[in-house]
């Protein structure tokens, strides 16, 4: 091992933690309750520890991830691969990283709460951060479709399925094609 992490070995990390502390908090409710703890303690260990309040915005606001070193300005470095905005003051993503750590973050802990202690609020909690989530990944990314996404690569993963589905459809083809023949054939002989 390099003796040091990586953004792999960090969400990792985070998704152990929230499936962990997930499953805790989950004892004794149904399959539904104990998928949304988990993912919601993942969430908030996301936007509070790695990803968003902490790290990103104050990196951002005191200069910018492309100058700054340690473990999490790695993280957002290798992330900047994929989407140069998050390496570079960018103050459309900045905003609205303040507002889904301080609004989505939070959500996500008050939330946990309201499921384990069966509070009547919960629903109304739940639908408010899922909109919230929504208007953020809205935010994030439609402005830079709209510009054809100067900073944001989306030839990455998308291609790279792109061209998955197209070989899966191609050797699917070509073996009905292949069924289709022999079928005839055997037919033809009967």
């Amino acid at each position: 091992m390099r003796g040091e992490w990586g953004l792999g070995e960090l969400f990792c990390l985070a998704r152990g933690l929230g499936c962990t502390l997930g499953l805790r908090l989950g004892r004794g409710r149904g399959a539904t309750d104990r998928g949304a703890l988990i993912w919601l303690c993942y969430d908030a260990l996301v936007h509070f520890a790695l990803e968003r309040v902490g790290p990103f915005v104050y990196l951002s606001l005191v200069g910018n991830v492309a100058n700054s070193d340690g473990l999490i300005a790695s993280l957002w470095k290798e992330y900047g691969k994929a989407d140069a905005r998050w390496v570079y003051f960018d103050p459309t993503i900045v905003s609205v990283e303040i507002l889904t750590v301080a609004l989505d973050g939070s959500l996500a802990l008050f939330l946990i709460y309201a499921i384990v202690k069966e509070k009547y609020y919960r629903h109304f909690l739940q639908i408010t951060l899922c909109v919230c989530e929504m208007y953020g990944c809205w935010m994030t990314f439609l402005p830079e479709w709209l510009t054809r996404s100067p900073n944001l690569n989306t030839r990455l993963l998308l291609w790279q399925s792109w061209i998955g589905l197209k070989k899966m459809h191609q050797k699917e083809t070509s073996s009905v094609k292949k069924f289709q023949w022999t079928f005839k054939t055997i037919n033809t002989i009967i």
